[in-house]
């Protein structure tokens, strides 16, 4: 199959996204099929990449995340598309690039990807605390009424998890369709924990050996909730020592990026991309803190628990699905103080990196999850194929000079 990804959330110092795109990129390789990504960047240039393409096409940053960029030019897009036919096309976000491939008329399979619960990730994190969540999705009508509007035109939705495809058919999302994401088994593994990095890092964080050292890998953004963990660990700090060693970059607000700063036993390591580094932390902490309950899926929880590190997490969204009763414990989102309660009872419990949670990991590997996506393409492709009024004349041997004037009426009334 070829198949192109016009992939507006897709960028360099990115998080979950860019991981997965490049993982999307290597797999499809190494199953045989042409994978190409069309992404908002600085520049017009092409990138060998992974076994597959990356073009960059310029356009302007997001104000909010310079780091990102936002779709302004479909003649673009669709110049690429109508040069590459692809088989599949997918449309990786519910903005500009989701609506310019919903517009696109060309006949591949459309694939509407739901990378981000926009709704969550924006509204609930500001408006939870003084309404319930399900009120704010009533309220915000208008909004899943667009995101239905898009997804109706596409053939399916491609979500991460079976909560995820309940919590949009709830809000008639066209045909949401659940294939689990993966992580590197390989990488990732309390194999890798080491005491001196553990001392190393506790040391950052102005604590000894003895203290508990708590990790935070996250994009620094609202949805993150990042000051709500920073004040829970100052507030265990209070009864027992804590380090917070907390990587990532991103928006943070000047006010909480000070707050942390300002906090002894905080230390901001910033974005690394380096993954084995980053796998050796996992490994060598006691306790990963969460904070955000928009996650659609939660490659960092995934990272943290097939390291051996248990996860206090809020008890919505996809990182509450992979944690669950056994592999952490759950607050309520936002909640400081039950923030912190999950924090002390995770660490008077057995040391799990050294005893080992003997609980089957809801988590497929990389390869795994790339072989259900495509198997799944491959027969949504079939599907279409057969279901063409056009092939079914041809093989019912249909004059063959009349289906170009055919398929072009057939065009003509799907828009």
């Amino acid at each position: 199959m070829k198949i192109i990804d016009v992939a507006e959330h897709y960028s360099e110092n990115g998080g979950g996204v860019k991981t997965y795109i490049n993982e999307k990129l290597k797999n499809a390789a190494r199953l045989g099929h042409e994978m190409i990504i069309i992404a908002p960047g600085n520049e017009n240039k092409v990138e060998e990449k992974h076994g597959g393409r990356v073009i960059w096409q310029k356009n302007p940053p997001l104000m909010v995340d310079k780091r990102y960029g936002v779709f302004r030019n479909a003649k673009a897009i669709y110049e690429v598309l109508d040069k590459e036919q692809p088989d599949i096309v997918e449309g990786s976000s519910i903005w500009a690039g989701g609506r310019m491939v919903k517009r696109w008329k060309g006949d591949a399979l459309k694939l509407f990807i739901f990378h981000q619960d926009a709704i969550a990730a924006y509204a609930h994190t500001f408006l939870d605390r003084y309404i319930s969540r399900n009120k704010i999705d009533r309220l915000l009508f208008p909004m899943w009424h667009y995101i239905r509007s898009i997804s109706r035109g596409y053939d399916h939705t491609i979500v991460s998890g079976e909560w995820l495809a309940k919590r949009l058919q709830k809000f008639e999302v066209k045909d949401p369709l659940a294939v689990p994401f993966g992580i590197d088994k390989s990488l990732f593994s309390k194999e890798k924990r080491s005491k001196d990095v553990r001392k190393n890092l506790l040391e950052l964080c102005n604590q000894d050996k003895d203290a508990a050292l708590l990790l935070i890998a996250s994009r620094f953004h609202p949805e993150k909730r990042l000051r709500t963990l920073f004040e829970a660990a100052n507030e265990v700090n209070k009864e027992q020592p804590v380090g917070l060693m907390v990587f990532g970059e991103g928006i943070l607000s000047r006010k909480d990026r000070k707050y942390a700063s300002d906090s002894e036993h905080i230390h901001l390591a910033g974005f690394t991309q380096n993954r084995e580094e980053l796998a050796i932390a996992y490994a060598s902490a006691d306790l990963m803190i969460h904070g955000s309950a928009a996650e659609t899926f939660g490659l960092g929880v995934a990272e943290a628990i097939c390291s051996g590190l248990p996860v206090v997490a809020p008890s919505v969204g996809g990182a509450a699905d992979l944690v669950g009763d056994k592999f952490g414990i759950l607050y309520e989102p936002g909640k400081v103080k039950e923030c912190a309660v999950a924090i002390k009872e995770s660490l008077q419990r057995i040391k799990w990196n050294s005893s080992g949670n003997q609980s089957p990991l809801p988590i497929n590997s990389v390869e795994d999850h790339f072989d259900k996506l495509f198997e799944l393409y491959e027969e949504k492709l079939r599907q279409k194929e057969n279901v063409n009024p056009i092939n079914r004349l041809v093989e019912h041997n249909f004059p063959l000079r009349l289906v170009p004037s055919l398929q072009k009426r057939s065009q003509v009334l799907s828009r």
